[in-house]
């Protein structure tokens, strides 16, 4: 499924259909892994691991300033030392790309500069009603989703991942 057309053009490693951040391409074959449903207003984390194929939501960082947003992902990645770091990259369903696509992907290269972790592009189309119907499922009513649904997309996106 890679992209190799887009990742070649833009120097960069095929990561499934999106470019890989990182230009060492090297592959995780074990380890935490942290995943990023990047939002205007909201961000959603998660964690998994390589060994288990497991993926747990984690929390929710919301508004503040950059720079607040990511001091506490820096308390994440201390505390979690994760050995890759995921972020869903939004495209329309036809797969083209918009405003949100940019703004995530200037994201996932700030989290690669300021962490020195690589950072791989995850197809995210879809995880957000994903998460929202897995948390109407479990019983959760709409009001009371709305503060955890970013970091169960954010685990939709890490589960996809891992799946792959």
């Amino acid at each position: 499924m890679p992209d190799s057309a887009c990742a070649s053009s833009a120097g960069l490693s095929p990561v499934r259909s999106f470019p890989s951040i990182s230009a060492s391409g090297a592959s995780v074959t074990s380890g935490t892994v942290m995943a990023f449903d990047f939002g205007a207003e909201r961000i959603g984390v998660a964690v998994g691991e390589t060994s288990t194929g497991l993926a747990h939501p984690l929390t929710t960082i919301r508004g503040g300033t950059s720079e607040a947003r990511f001091d506490a992902i820096a308390k994440l990645v201390a505390e979690w030392s994760p050995s890759r770091l995921l972020v869903g990259l939004p495209v329309h369903l036809d797969g083209t790309e918009h405003e949100m696509t940019a703004r995530a992907r200037r994201f996932a290269r700030r989290l690669e500069g300021r962490f020195g972790i690589a950072v791989e592009l995850v197809d995210e189309r879809l995880t957000t009603r994903d998460a929202a119907s897995r948390l109407h499922e479990a019983g959760v009513n709409e009001r009371r989703q709305r503060p955890v649904r970013d970091r169960v997309a954010a685990q939709t996106i890490l589960e996809t991942w891992l799946a792959e």
